[in-house]
């Protein structure tokens, strides 16, 4: 799915982690928001000068300063110094400096691992992690899948790995530490709601997610789309759906993103302009201050007038976040659970010859009705929470609320 371009070649996307980050153990690197990479789909349509603020930065940094404190560490250092890693570390800083959990540079380890899990395969415990601050927090952990049957939970704060302090690590390094091997396992010690200490053990496995899967309620007038990330397959999965639920007659639908990251950006577009028609607004892009981008539905969706719930919560995030807002603003469905996780950022990646991936936040992205949802998320129209006794008890008050709104329009 990455394609190999040159150095200073442009990946757009609007993940994660992911909001933009990285997956720990199950996708090695968060899907900040959408991941745009590879595709092509859109280029982005200003031109790639400074924003204003940063239009007074000199165009090359003097590094004389920076090499006084290389030559005092290569010969003051009482231990062996590697090349690359002190480079990849320049890299690193320069790029944190600009104080965007979602601007990174990955070396090349790291963006190998990060192209190998686009694929949708991995070995590892099957929980997506972000930044948040000095810690790395879990966004969400993947349904079926180990973390989950633990019991981790999105926002859970990762402060041990096998018994290391994970204070202060970045994202990629809490990854490298948790995947493995299959059939291993790995202790986390996690802080829950500020002051609850929990430990888990954790067995890694293989991890293989589809982007998509579609099921029924009982007695076949509802129609459930679940969606575990926007991957490249993803539209033609709901093409099929679609193609499905058209054919079974379906009265109303339950499109399911809980605990979903994001994932490229144009399925999510797609997706939404199912339930729309020519002209309604799905995404804005701000570059600057200035809309520089605007997205929306080319025509009427197969699925417009047909009752629609969309089940988020807190691990929902990024690309799930703008198919969520499209359709809730667009009064095309209504949104029930919990509010959404918030990233309301847009990245592009450059990968470079000599190793490396940049992940730098370009624009920010905006609802129809012009919200920015960074930090605050999107609330849903029918608040519903999921307690512990009902993750013990197997119940899903959320999806169930959702049937009944449905029900209640046929």
């Amino acid at each position: 799915r990455m394609q190999t371009k040159k150095a200073g070649s442009k990946r757009r996307w609007v993940v994660p982690f992911t909001r933009g980050v990285l997956l720990a153990a199950a996708f090695g690197l968060v899907f900040f928001s959408g991941i745009q990479i590879g595709s092509g789909a859109w280029s982005l349509s200003f031109s790639r000068q400074a924003v204003q603020s940063n239009k007074g930065l000199p165009n090359r940094l003097d590094y004389s300063s920076v090499d006084k404190v290389y030559n005092d560490l290569r010969q003051k250092f009482d231990g062996p110094l590697d090349e690359q890693k002190l480079i990849d570390g320049l890299k690193k800083g320069l790029v944190e400096a600009a104080g965007d959990p979602y601007t990174v540079f990955l070396n090349e380890e790291e963006a190998n691992a990060f192209a190998d899990d686009l694929a949708g395969v991995f070995t590892g415990i099957g929980a997506r992690l972000e930044k948040d601050g000095e810690y790395v927090i879990v966004e969400t952990p993947l349904q079926g899948y180990p973390a989950e049957a633990a019991g981790l939970k999105a926002k859970d704060i990762i402060i041990e790995i096998d018994g290391q302090d994970a204070t202060g690590i970045s994202t990629a390094e809490a990854v490298k530490r948790i995947r493995g091997e299959e059939g291993t396992s790995v202790k986390l010690v996690v802080v829950r709601n500020g002051n609850e200490r929990l430990e888990f053990t954790i067995v890694r496995e293989k991890i293989d997610v589809p982007s998509l899967e579609t099921s029924y309620t009982d007695d076949g007038t509802i129609g459930i789309i679940s969606i575990s990330q926007f991957s490249q397959d993803t539209l033609g999965l709901m093409d099929k759906a679609v193609a499905e639920f058209t054919q079974k007659g379906v009265k109303g639908i339950i499109v399911d993103v809980r605990n979903n990251p994001g994932g490229f950006l144009n399925s999510s577009v797609d997706i939404a302009g199912k339930w729309l028609t020519p002209g309604q607004t799905i995404v804005e892009e701000r570059r600057d201050n200035k809309t520089v981008e605007k997205f929306s539905a080319k025509t009427k969706g197969a699925l417009n007038g047909i009752p629609t719930v969309v089940l988020v919560n807190e691990g929902s995030a990024s690309a799930s976040e703008i198919l969520a807002g499209a359709l809730k603003d667009n009064g095309a469905a209504k949104l029930v659970g919990v509010t959404t996780f918030g990233k309301g950022s847009v990245q592009e990646t450059v990968r470079y010859d000599k190793g490396g991936l940049l992940k730098v936040t370009v624009a920010r992205w905006f609802t129809p009705n012009g919200q920015n949802i960074s930090e605050s998320g999107i609330e849903p129209d029918v608040k519903v929470e999921i307690t512990e006794q009902d993750v013990t008890d197997k119940k899903d008050p959320q999806k169930d609320k959702a049937i009944a709104e449905l029900k209640a329009q046929f």
